[in-house]
C-alpha cells in the first residue's frame, strides 16, 4: 500500500511535553518533517496541564498572597484566600504556556495531530480522534508520552475526599485538613503549600526520613521549618484502608494505619510514585514492552530496542526532571539523523518546589563518606547574608563541599528563597572543574544571594587551612621524636 505523503514524516513524536516539544524543535531545525500526537486537550504534556507548570504556579500564588515580608512588621497570614483565587493564576499560567508552545510549533512548521495514538509496527502510527481514524508514517518515531500518578493499590479515589495529584489542582474548597500519603517530591511540594495557606497536614510515609536521597542535613532543615508550620510526619507508618464518612456538609476521610493508628481528614492526597502513559500504546505491535511501571527502557542514546523507536522523558525512569525531559529529546533528535551532540552528564541539578524550595547538584556528605572520598565542607546562612535579610528569610542555609586532596568543588546544597535560581554557579564550576580559590577571588554582586559562595568558601578554606596546619605540626612533631 503507497503511502501518503501528506501523512509521512521524518518523525513522529508521541506525546508534547518537554521531551517531546524539543525532539520536534530540534528535527525540525535540522529539515526534518515532523509531526506530534497530543491526545490531551492542551498541548504541552502533563509538564502543562497537571504537573511542572500548574503547582510551581499555585506555590508562586501562594507566597503571593499569604507570606507577607516580616520586613513589614507582619509574618502570620492576613487573609486566607479561596482555591478560586489560587486556581486563577494557574489557569492562566497554563494558557500562556500552552500558546508559547503551539506558537514555537507553528515557527518551525511542526504539524499536531489531536489523538490517541496506536502503534501498527515500527514505523506505522494509528490517531483515533473525534474525527476518526488516520495513519502516520515516521522514519523514526519517538515515545515522549510522560507518566500519571500511581493509583493506590486497593483504595479508590474519589477525587472529593481521596484523590491523587491530579485532583488536587481541582479542589472546590480549601480543606481544613489535608493528610499527604507519601513523602516523595510531590508529597512534600504540596504539603508545604497548603501548610502555608493554613491547613492542617499530616505527612505517611513507610521510610523514617523524606526525601532520603537528598542531603541529610538539607533534609534536616526543611523538616524544621515545615514543623514551624504545624506540619505532622509520621514515618514508618503505611495505610491499611480508608472509609469516606459523611458528616455534615464535608465528608471526612477516615485513614486506618497498618500500626492500629487512626486519623481523620477532610481530604487524603496519595502521592505513591508515577506510572508511565504507556498503556494504550500497543507497544507489541511494535515489538516493544514495557515494566511494571510503564517504563521504556532505552541506551545511551534513547534508542529503544527497536532501531526506528526512540523514546524520552518521564516515561524511561530517572531522573524524570522537566529539564532532564527536554534535554534528552533534543539529544535522542540530535542521534536519530546524525547531528553532533554531547551527552548530558551526570551534573544536572535537581529542584524542589516545596515552600521552602531545595536545589542541589552533584554529590552529598553520605555520598562522599561512603565512597571514602575525603571532604571538607563550607556553609553559609541567609541570616549573615544582607539580601537574605533584605528578602525576610532569616532561615535559608547553603552548603558547598570540596574535595580536600585537590580543593575542587563536589557537591552545592541549598534551602531557601531563589535556591533553584542559586545552585547553578555551582553547577558550572563544577563542570568546568573548577574549585574553592575560584569563589575566594571572584566579586559577586552585592547585596545577592550569590554572596552566599563566597562566605561558604571562606569557612570552608578556614577548615582546610585548620586542619593543613595542625597535620603539619603533626608531621614535625614526629619527625623530632623519631630516633
Amino acid at each position: 500500500m503507497p503511502r501518503d505523503p501528506l501523512h509521512s514524516f521524518d518523525l513522529v513524536c508521541i506525546g508534547s511535553g518537554p521531551s517531546g516539544q524539543r525532539a520536534a524543535i530540534q528535527a525540525a531545525k535540522l529539515g526534518k518533517r515532523v509531526a506530534v500526537i497530543e491526545r490531551q486537550r492542551c498541548i504541552g504534556g502533563v509538564c502543562i496541564t497537571t504537573g511542572t507548570i500548574p503547582s510551581k504556579t499555585f506555590r508562586e500564588a501562594v507566597q503571593r498572597m499569604v507570606r507577607p515580608s516580616p520586613l513589614d512588621g507582619e509574618t502570620k497570614l492576613r487573609v486566607k484566600p479561596t482555591m478560586a483565587q489560587l486556581l486563577t493564576s494557574v489557569s492562566r499560567s497554563i494558557e500562556r504556556e500552552t500558546a508559547l508552545v503551539e506558537d514555537a510549533f507553528a515557527r518551525n512548521d511542526v504539524t499536531v495531530y489531536r489523538g490517541q495514538a496506536k502503534l501498527l509496527d515500527a514505523h506505522a502510527v494509528q490517531v483515533e480522534t473525534a474525527e476518526g481514524e488516520f495513519r502516520l508514517h515516521g522514519e523514526h518515531l519517538l515515545i515522549a508520552v510522560g507518566t500519571r500518578p500511581a493509583e493506590p493499590p486497593g483504595i479508590a479515589c474519589d477525587d472529593v475526599t481521596v484523590m491523587t495529584s491530579d485532583g488536587l489542582l481541582r479542589l472546590q474548597n480549601l480543606p481544613r485538613t489535608l493528610v499527604v500519603v507519601g513523602a516523595g517530591v510531590i508529597g512534600i511540594e504540596y504539603a508545604s503549600m497548603f501548610a502555608t495557606l493554613g491547613v492542617q497536614v499530616t505527612i505517611i510515609d513507610k521510610r523514617p526520613r523524606p526525601l532520603d536521597f537528598l542531603d541529610h542535613e538539607i533534609i534536616d532543615e526543611l523538616v524544621h521549618q515545615m514543623r514551624r508550620n504545624n506540619v505532622i510526619f509520621r514515618g514508618n507508618e503505611a495505610v491499611e484502608k480508608i472509609d469516606i464518612i459523611q458528616q455534615g456538609r464535608v465528608p471526612q476521610g477516615l485513614i486506618y494505619l497498618e500500626s492500629g493508628k487512626h486519623l481523620a481528614a477532610e481530604v487524603v492526597l496519595f502521592c505513591a510514585g508515577r506510572q508511565g502513559a504507556t498503556d494504550g500504546l500497543c507497544l507489541e505491535a511494535a515489538g516493544l514492552q514495557a515494566d511494571e511501571r510503564g517504563r521504556i527502557s532505552v541506551d545511551a542514546t534513547y534508542r529503544t530496542t527497536v532501531p526506528s523507536i526512540y523514546a524520552a522523558g518521564d516515561v524511561i525512569g530517572f531522573p524524570a526532571l522537566a529539564a532532564t525531559s527536554s534535554e534528552q529529546g533534543r539529544l535522542a533528535a540530535c542521534h536519530m539523523f546524525g547531528a553532533p551532540a554531547q551527552p548530558m552528564g551526570k551534573n544536572f541539578p535537581v529542584g524542589i518546589y516545596a515552600i521552602p524550595e531545595i536545589s542541589t547538584v552533584g554529590a552529598t556528605e553520605e555520598e562522599l563518606t561512603k565512597n571514602k572520598i575525603p571532604y571538607e565542607s563550607g556553609v553559609a546562612r541567609y541570616n549573615e547574608i544582607s539580601r537574605g535579610l533584605i528578602m525576610g528569610d532569616d532561615s535559608g542555609m547553603f552548603k558547598m563541599l570540596f574535595d580536600r586532596r585537590d580543593r575542587k568543588l563536589l557537591g552545592v546544597h541549598c534551602i531557601g528563597s531563589g535556591a533553584t535560581e542559586l545552585v547553578h554557579i555551582g553547577q558550572a564550576v563544577i563542570g568546568l572543574g573548577g574549585g574553592i580559590d575560584y569563589f575566594l577571588n571572584t566579586v559577586f554582586n552585592y547585596p545577592t544571594l550569590a554572596e552566599c559562595y563566597k562566605v561558604a568558601a571562606f569557612n570552608a578554606a578556614n577548615k582546610l587551612t585548620l586542619i593543613g596546619n595542625l597535620q603539619k605540626n603533626s608531621a614535625l612533631k614526629n619527625a623530632q621524636a623519631a630516633p
